[in-house]
């Protein structure tokens, strides 16, 4: 194994929420040495949030934070005092990449923006994952992720037919701006290599969020018209969604449907569905024979096809339909997720011992690569867990760092 990517790289980690911290997951799992630059004046949003082990909560407990921050050291600072800012500073200058996600403006205001930091260390590299970017009339909004998905577009895309638009699920544009802040990092430190310079990355999470529905966008721009609303369908593949099955499962005392998901992109794959299904002759049905025809005749496809999927379980549907080549697969619960045969054969969840909670079950690296071991060295830091030690990798003897202490700059 040759060693890690970003192995020798440091990061100083002024993310906190979500987008940032999964932008420098990313990095810690490539190898970079990430400073999660914390205070316990006010801790990371993450931090308080459950789903929590036992349900006690706890600052050091929650999985969410504990999910997000794998692999990265802890420090813990209070900018309110001159010296935290010092230490900060000689943080940036043995840093490569500095990161932060706060809403533009907010580094300039408390000492640490780019400007600021190029006079420490000139090849700096600096990316803010701000809401709106650093400049444009909204510049200056604050941003979370359930307001991002709606702005840029996603849920006037997501919902029913006749209904009004719909979230995503989740705060998609999170973890999306977070590789894409990923990816940034990369390519400047490539750029770097390079050159030899540093350079400032102006992200914006709303334009990442875009980026993900151009169809959307070019509807408009090109023909005038909005995309209609239409569920799980798709604009041109037919059959396209989720259709029920047979079983059902109990959770926390109420009972859940189960449902398979199908996707059709063409003549020869309906025609392998027919055949799957026992109806080969819906493949020379002139309602259903091509995908314009399957496309005005879906009320009746879908009608055809959930008859025989609510006579099955969705994994014995599944199993049926990919045997035969056709894309389909389980409506997965978590829990289907988390027991997953396949998942856990190719060794993608983490186990590994906790301070506080013990050994839990958490999602780790998605991919692997030959020639570079890929594996989760850590779990996530307790709240200020490696204050003492990153402060003595910055030259800070045990006699200042207790002043530093006693005058509350490690808070």
């Amino acid at each position: 194994m040759t060693k890690l990517p970003l192995e020798g790289v440091r990061i100083a980690d002024f993310t906190w929420v979500w987008a940032g911290p999964y932008c420098t997951l990313q990095l810690a799992h490539l190898g970079a040495d990430v400073i999660r630059v914390e205070t316990r004046t006010r801790p990371c949003v993450t931090r308080l949030l459950p789903p929590w082990p036992g349900g006690t909560p706890g600052i050091n407990r929650s999985g969410y934070f504990n999910q997000y921050n794998q692999g990265k050291r802890s420090l813990t600072l209070n900018y309110a005092k001159p010296a935290a800012l010092e230490v900060a500073r000689r943080l940036v200058a043995v840093s490569d990449v500095v990161t932060n996600n706060f809403a533009s403006g907010v580094m300039e205001k408390i000492g640490l923006g780019y400007a600021a930091l190029r006079k420490i260390k000139p090849d700096i590299i600096m990316i803010s994952l701000s809401g709106y970017g650093d400049t444009g009339p909204y510049h200056e909004y604050v941003a979370y992720g359930p307001a991002q998905v709606p702005l840029s577009g996603l849920s006037s895309l997501t919902g029913y037919k006749g209904w009004p638009p719909m979230h995503s699920g989740f705060s998609y544009a999170d973890p999306n701006a977070g590789v894409h802040g990923a990816f940034a990092i990369l390519a400047a430190l490539y750029h770097r290599r390079k050159t030899g310079e540093g350079q400032y990355i102006d992200m914006s999470q709303w334009e990442c969020a875009m980026a993900l529905l151009p169809e959307g966008i070019l509807e408009y721009t090109m023909n005038g018209r909005e995309p209609e609303r239409d569920g799980n369908r798709d604009a041109l593949m037919a059959p396209h969604g989720v259709l029920p099955s047979k079983d059902r499962f109990e959770n926390s005392g109420v009972m859940v449907d189960t449902w398979v998901s199908l996707a059709i992109s063409d003549d020869p794959a309906f025609a392998r569905l027919a055949d799957a299904i026992g109806r080969p002759e819906l493949a020379r049905d002139g309602r259903f024979q091509t995908q314009a025809a399957r496309k005005r005749n879906e009320d009746e496809l879908e009608a055809i096809l959930s008859a025989w999927t609510s006579q099955r379980t969705a994994a014995e549907a599944e199993q049926i339909l990919q045997s035969a080549g056709v894309a389909a697969a389980v409506c997965a619960s978590n829990k289907n997720i988390s027991e997953d045969d396949h998942l856990n054969q190719r060794g993608y969840f983490v186990y590994l011992d906790h301070p506080e909670v013990g050994r839990q079950q958490h999602c780790g690296i998605p991919w692997q690569m030959s020639r570079t071991e890929c594996k989760v060295r850590a779990p996530a830091p307790l709240i200020g867990q490696h204050t003492d030690e990153v402060l003595g990798q910055l030259g800070y003897d045990e006699a200042e760092i207790a002043r530093l202490r006693e005058a509350g700059a490690l808070e």
